[in-house]
């Protein structure tokens, strides 16, 4: 299966982000991503917004790209493994509202955020460090009741 790249055009510079951030909500997927035990992977956050908090992988779409085409990226890019959007259990519509944004200027940052589990039949090989600066696999119990794992992230788990 073909990954498709980023595309230039389609990657905002951070002059640009930072005025999108400031004025308009994003559209995010998140992955709530589930191993054969029933344990959900969470990255460390080494950036802003959510920094220094356990969150689930995911990431922006960007303008013009089809939904299924952020899917494959964002789980190629957060996961190391290219999943197709139909592996993909969808949540639900979230939104995720944060005091600051990546470059900490002030103002805030609004994510509209479209949610996907998806349940792996193997474990993942190797995880990408470039968003988190560590990864855990917590139970469902587990996250929701550390004080390092954000409230967006145990949204995904009151029901």
């Amino acid at each position: 299966m073909k990954v498709p790249e980023m595309k230039a055009k389609n990657l905002l510079s951070t002059d640009h982000l930072a005025q999108a951030v400031k004025l308009t909500p994003l559209v995010s997927i998140d992955l709530v991503v589930e191993d054969p035990g029933g344990r959900i992977l969470l990255g460390l956050r080494k950036n802003r917004p959510a920094q220094g908090y356990w969150f689930v992988p995911g990431g922006r779409v960007l303008k013009d790209e089809p939904l299924g085409e952020a899917f494959l990226r964002l789980t190629r890019v957060e996961l190391g493994a290219a999943i197709p959007i139909n592996r993909g259990d969808f949540l639900g519509v979230f939104e995720h509202f944060y005091p600051d944004n990546f470059l900490n200027r002030d103002f805030s940052t609004h994510y509209v955020v479209l949610g996907y589990r998806i349940k792996l039949s193997k474990q993942l090989q190797s995880l990408p460090d470039e968003q988190h600066g560590d990864y855990r696999w917590f139970s469902p119990g587990e996250l929701r009741n550390h004080d390092r794992v954000h409230e967006n992230t145990k949204a995904y788990f009151l029901s």
